[in-house]
């Protein structure tokens, strides 16, 4: 061990906590090693230049890369083996951390953020909603990378929420007509467009049993989807597990990233979900489900201990986040040779399975959490 620590200059006290920081997240002892080689020579470097750790940065990386490069050699680091290193020196705060250097795109999203705290009184869980949106709306109204408010028109406005519309509920479609209202108010108010495009944003429909499944995903369908996810393999194990809590219990994409262990109720045969506004619901754990889950808890889940019940396969390993349940829904929906669907539309596929069986609109409610599912349980006593 203490040759390892002199191989590595200035940064051998470092050795020991960066090989089990990156075994923690799941890469594999050969790709250790060779990390391990690079914080050497990157030790080495320092020691050379007469520098220390607290001066590194990614201007010093890159100074490192190149000096490497003109070393010549068989194997020199690429700048992305490098990353994970900056990143472990600043979380034990070796290394500084270094603001990000503002755009004047991401600096507007900036002031779009301390406007809806101070302005608004947005709670902060609320806030992050909010900016995604208007994320997504800067950058698909932006042309070449330039974002002009002032030529926006009501056209643009509709032709983005059309795109949107396309791909989320009907819930999130009322949320979003929300949020691209607050964010036209905010570059108006603001000055930096020169009309008011609010009320360009039209008004989205709630009408009764609007949630209720289109026709066209039969359970026909389904078992074709969940039959052509290959569980040979731990992402295959993982994705079959997956597409289960979708399409058997309904499961949001986001409940799917946020469920834990302790969320999983074996004994009582109960799963606690995690929903939005920190509502808990409870559901009960169907024989199939369960058997999904309990072949990818014991098909070598790295790290084993995670408290996320889904994690990513590939390091650094840790929770997945909820894009990826649609990745792996559209994936399965090409490997069956069915139209690609979302998650959402596995919930309305349940939700027409349900209505095939003479379940009421209250009961299919419930089994979405559309509505609280308190009533089930007291019915139930």
């Amino acid at each position: 061990m203490s040759g390892t620590r002199r191989k590595a200059g200035q940064l051998g006290p470092q050795v020991e906590g960066y090989r089990a920081w990156l075994a923690q997240r799941g890469y594999t002892p050969g790709t250790i090693v060779n990390m391990l080689k690079d914080l050497g020579q990157v030790g080495l470097w320092l020691s050379a230049e007469g520098l220390r750790p607290e001066n590194l940065n990614e201007e010093r990386m890159a100074a490192f890369l190149s000096a490497r490069r003109g070393l010549g050699g068989s194997r020199n680091p690429g700048p992305r083996a490098l990353v994970p290193l900056l990143r472990y020196l600043r979380e034990i705060g070796v290394a500084p951390e270094v603001a990000p250097l503002l755009t004047p795109l991401s600096a507007l999203l900036t002031q779009y953020r301390s406007w809806l705290i101070q302005e608004r009184g947005l709670a902060p869980i609320t806030v992050p909603r909010y900016k995604n949106a208007a994320h997504r709306f800067r950058d698909e109204s932006s042309s070449g990378g330039v974002f002009a408010p002032d030529a926006l028109t009501g056209a643009d406005i509709n032709a983005f929420l059309l795109r949107e519309f396309a791909r989320v509920s009907a819930g999130s479609a009322k949320g979003l007509v929300a949020e691209l209202r607050s964010i036209l108010r905010f570059l108006y108010l603001q000055g930096i467009a020169g009309l008011s495009l609010g009320a360009s944003v039209p008004a989205v429909g709630g009408w009764r049993f609007a949630t209720l499944p289109p026709p066209g995903m039969s359970a026909a369908d389904v078992q074709l989807l969940l039959d052509s996810v290959d569980r040979g393999t731990l992402v295959g194990v993982r994705d079959f597990a997956i597409v289960m809590l979708v399409s058997r219990l309904g499961l949001r994409s986001i409940e799917i990233a946020r469920l834990e262990l302790r969320d999983v109720g074996w004994r009582s045969g109960e799963l606690v979900i995690r929903g939005k506004a920190r509502r808990q619901d409870r559901l009960p754990l169907p024989a199939e489900v369960g058997e999904a889950l309990v072949a990818y808890l014991s098909s070598g889940r790295n790290p084993a201990d995670a408290v996320h019940v889904f994690l990513t396969c590939r390091a650094p390993r840790g929770p997945i986040r909820a894009d990826l349940v649609g990745d792996v829904v559209e994936l399965a929906c090409r490997r069956a040779g069915l139209p690609k669907v979302g998650p959402h539309q596995l919930r309305h596929a349940l939700a027409g399975e349900l209505l095939r069986r003479v379940a009421g609109v209250v009961a299919i409610s419930q089994v979405l959490r559309h509505q609280d599912l308190a009533t089930t349980a007291s019915a139930s006593r």
